[in-house]
């Protein structure tokens, strides 16, 4: 009787502020609504694009509104689900085929005991450390690596995170978050900052200086946030969460065990190869899981239809997830079928014009940062907004080069919280993390980490950047 009255108790006690929000299907649809409302108030209207060196962008000052724009009809919202699913289908082909690969590599115990055996040796008692160790290498990888290329890293922080005794959100916050931030603020990013220098006419990578600073400072700061608030957060583990099946000093490797790891990281090295030099992007990198998958499927024993059945498993664990970028994608497809992307970038770029120059590169970032919520895609971004606004740097007193950061840190930080961005997604996805337990995690980091980046912008001005 008295447990039954503390069970009712507990039903009827409030709930926190994060477990009353929607489920991340029904936020982001909410979003989608909300967008097709702007669709109404936005008028159309366009840029002039030319192409130049293979790529098209955007000619300045030449924005036009649109006339005779049909409005889009109510039923598009509905249609444009099943077309976003379409478009962001290679972030959900990689999520099915990641969390195959890792439930194969669950089953067979190689990776669990791995990272068994190496927490044991260094000691869960050095838990700050290995979060700290952790981040950073999560942080090169995106640094040097990209973002979305680095999506089934996830799961692998998630065990390492379950080995020192936190939850599956601090493995997360250590990939998802140090990924981001690497790539967010990489010197030598490709798709950003080479990009943009390269519209901009500055020689390749150049200033790399402030952003190796700022990347490593953010780093440190991402590190200490994570050991001091994300570690003693209150967070539900799913039931199908990735974690360690027995104590630490229980661990060992067999001869299968090495080989099958042995497989795994020459699987990543092959990927990292043809990143760096195939240009190989999300589809390879799922053929390349494709292949660990059989490889360490037939190591271990399992016969054809049972790699398959472990591929469907792990593909069926990571369903909701996936849906959720597809969901997600339809925003994209609504602001484009009602033509005012580029109506929204003409009016956030005029922001910048007037303020002092000291403060002109922080709303960049800021306008970046909005923009980026209608066009996820760094280099996309960068040939839309940076014919437009390297000419305007020009007449406020910024250096091109101060611009660019900000372009950088505007697009970049933004992708760690915006519901369009689907590397994102599909990292939370392999992490069983949802979008609103995310947010409640990350949001306090993001306005530390805005603020420091924003000191750097200004120290960049002042020391002439």
């Amino acid at each position: 009787m008295v447990e039954k009255n503390a069970a009712a108790a507990a039903s009827r006690s409030p709930k926190k502020w994060y477990q009353a929000v929607p489920d991340p299907m029904v936020l982001i649809f909410l979003i989608l609504v909300a967008t097709y409302l702007l669709t109404f108030i936005i008028p159309a209207g366009e840029f002039e694009r030319v192409t130049q060196n293979g790529r098209t962008m955007v000619v300045p000052g030449s924005f036009t509104y649109l006339e005779n724009v049909a409005n889009i009809p109510l039923f598009n919202i509905f249609v444009a689900i099943p077309e976003g699913l379409v478009a962001a289908s290679r972030y959900l082909f990689i999520v099915f085929i990641a969390g195959g690969l890792f439930h194969i590599l669950q089953k067979t115990g190689a990776l669990e005991n791995a990272i068994g055996v190496a927490v044991n040796r260094v000691g869960v008692e050095r838990r700050n450390i290995i979060i700290v160790v952790g981040t950073f290498i999560y942080g090169f990888f995106g640094v040097a690596v990209g973002f979305e290329n680095n999506i089934a890293l996830v799961p692998i922080a998630i065990l390492i995170a379950s080995a020192i005794g936190c939850s599956s959100l601090v493995g997360v916050a250590m990939a998802v978050g140090g990924i981001g931030i690497g790539f967010a603020l990489s010197p030598i990013n490709p798709y950003t900052v080479g990009v943009a220098q390269g519209i901009a006419e500055l020689p390749t990578f150049s200033g790399a200086w402030l952003r190796t600073l700022l990347v490593v400072s953010s780093l440190g700061l991402l590190s200490l946030y994570i050991c001091k608030r994300v570690v003693n957060m209150e967070f539900d583990e799913p039931d199908n969460a990735e974690s360690l099946s027995k104590p630490l000093s229980e661990y060992s490797l067999t001869k299968r065990d090495i080989l099958t790891m042995v497989v795994f990281v020459g699987g990543l090295i092959a990927m990292l190869v043809g990143v760096f030099t195939r240009g190989w992007y999300i589809n390879e990198i799922a053929g390349v899981f494709l292949i660990l998958a059989i490889l360490i499927g037939a190591i271990n024993g399992l016969s054809a239809n049972g790699i398959v059945k472990q591929l469907m498993e792990g593909a069926a664990s990571v369903t909701a997830g996936a849906l959720v970028i597809g969901v997600a994608a339809s925003i994209q497809v609504i602001l484009e079928q009602a033509l005012i992307i580029d109506t929204i970038v003409n009016a956030l770029s005029t922001l910048i014009d007037g303020i002092p120059s000291v403060f002109a590169a922080i709303m960049a970032s800021v306008v970046q940062g909005v923009i980026n919520l209608f066009i996820p895609s760094g280099s996309g971004q960068a040939l839309v907004t940076m014919p437009i606004l390297i000419p305007v740097a020009d007449l406020v007193g910024m250096s091109r080069q101060l611009m660019i950061t900000a372009f950088q840190i505007g697009d970049g930080l933004t992708n760690l919280i915006i519901p369009t961005s689907g590397g994102t997604l599909a990292m939370l996805a392999l992490g069983r993390v949802s979008y609103a337990q995310w947010l409640k995690a990350i949001l306090p980091f993001m306005v530390m980490v805005y603020g420091l980046a924003w000191v750097a912008l200004i120290i960049g001005h002042l020391v002439g950047y």
